[in-house]
This record gives structure tokens, C-alpha cells and sequence, in this order.
């Protein structure tokens, strides 16, 4: 089976989110085991991980990608 540019390039956007995804998500572990959060900053990572994360699910409903 052949894959056209566009699903080669919906492969590489989808893993980019992933990888962005997976970035806050570590981030913010790491954070917190190296001091207590303030709610606001807890707020702030919750955030960024779920604008994250509604990427990924925006980008896999819009192109149909699951890699």
C-alpha cells in the first residue's frame, strides 16, 4: 500500500504532538519532584497539558492519524 505525502506528513504532525504531549507531561513530573506547586502553577500545568493534549485528539479526528 502506498502512502501519499499528505498521510506521510499527518504521521510526522501526529508525533510531534505526541512528543509535545509527552514533553509537558514530563516536565511537570520533574517540577514537582523537585518542589510542592503552587495551586496557580498546578493550574498552569494542567493547562498546557490538556491544550496538549485537545491537539492531539483535534489533529486525530481531523485526519483520521492514530499513527
Amino acid at each position: 500500500m502506498t502512502q501519499t505525502p499528505c498521510d506521510v506528513l499527518s504521521c510526522v504532525e501526529h508525533e510531534r504532538l505526541e512528543f509535545e504531549l509527552l514533553e509537558v507531561r514530563t516536565r511537570g513530573q520533574y517540577l514537582t519532584r523537585l518542589r510542592s506547586l503552587t495551586r496557580e502553577e498546578q493550574a498552569e500545568w494542567d493547562r498546557r497539558e490538556q491544550r496538549a493534549l485537545a491537539s492531539l485528539v483535534d489533529h486525530e479526528l481531523e485526519h483520521g492519524c492514530n499513527r
